[in-house]
């Protein structure tokens, strides 16, 4: 993968907002979170063009880092997915909630995994970071991504999944001093992934394959 990177982060929330604005404060990197423009979130796009936090809470650190990495130009959001089609990485940062039944309900998930597949261009690695049940990122999301792309993935494109742990108040201490888990489809997936991962996080990296990565979360 090479150093100067285009990288979107599909939902601007307590994993997707940390991360953007960590990423986008790497040499080389340029960040585009995407945010449905909905009555209850659509706000959060305005806010962050404008280098605020959205967050009520107090958070150390981030206000001063989106607010940094929005005027040094390598943090923006928008409300158009299509962006996905000159990005060299792709993370989908979507809710993912359960029904009264505690069964996951993956729509914004499979919207968004369509959209991904529609736009982007070979070569690209996707990372699931949403909470999902074990499989969910070979069986409901690859078969997606092949399907509205055209292409194979671990051929065409590399996928993998690394999930956040997150904790209101202390987000950027979670996700960069923590150990972190990250797991793809295949070798280079993985690869690629940890690569990318270790521009942020401080602490140890542990490579394995998508599903024992998906285990880890649900563990």
């Amino acid at each position: 993968m090479q150093d100067s990177k285009l990288i979107v982060v599909i939902g601007m929330g307590y994993v997707g907002i940390p991360c953007a604005a960590l990423l986008a404060d790497v040499a080389g990197h340029k960040v585009i979170g995407v945010q449905r423009r909905s009555e209850r979130s659509g706000w959060k796009i305005d806010a962050l063009n404008e280098g605020k936090s959205p967050f009520e809470g107090h958070e150390p650190g981030l206000a001063e880092l989106i607010a940094r990495v929005v005027e040094k130009g390598t943090f923006r959001v928008t409300d158009d997915v299509a962006v996905c089609r000159d990005a060299d990485v792709i993370l989908i940062d979507v809710q993912t909630p359960t029904d009264s039944g505690r069964v996951p309900q993956y729509l914004s998930l499979r919207e968004v995994s369509a959209g991904v597949g529609q736009y982007m261009q070979k070569g690209t690695l996707v990372v699931i970071e949403s909470t999902v049940a074990p499989g969910t990122t070979q069986n409901i999301v690859q078969p997606i991504l092949e399907e509205t792309s055209g292409m194979k993935a671990g051929k065409d494109f590399y996928l993998a999944f690394s999930y956040e742990r997150v904790m209101p108040g202390k987000l950027l201490e979670y996700m960069v001093d923590f150990p972190r888990v990250v797991g793809g489809i295949d070798v280079q997936s993985t690869e690629l992934a940890v690569e990318l991962y270790h521009t942020i996080v401080k602490r140890e990296i542990t490579a394995t394959d998508v599903l024992t990565a998906e285990l880890a979360k649900t563990v």
